[in-house]
């Protein structure tokens, strides 16, 4: 097994809005993206963030050699439950998520 973020290029998460938060993996060529895509399991990435694996958007990219989750915030963006403005401190729980 392997940490995301030991395989991947790059992995972002920010704002899609004041309801949801959007993370992009994006994985540098083909074999990366292949592996990712087939070994990244949506309901455990739900249970990461704890969240309803039903309430998560996933988008695999292959031309582009991304994969992309779209979920729900915890808080609405700018609340005082909001801990993380702008979504960017997501993106770290999902680089040290190990995957085959």
């Amino acid at each position: 097994m392997v940490e995301l973020g030991q395989i991947a290029e790059k992995i972002r998460s920010k704002n899609a809005g004041p309801f949801w938060l959007t993370i992009d993996i994006f994985c540098g060529g083909r074999a990366v993206f292949d592996r990712i895509s087939a070994n990244l399991d949506t309901p455990r990435v739900a249970s990461l963030f704890r969240t309803d694996p039903d309430q998560i958007k996933r988008f695999d990219i292959a031309d582009l050699n991304v994969v992309k989750f779209s979920l729900p915030r915890p808080a609405v963006q700018g609340t005082r439950a909001d801990r993380d403005m702008h979504g960017a401190a997501w993106a770290v729980l999902l680089e040290e998520f190990r995957i085959d």
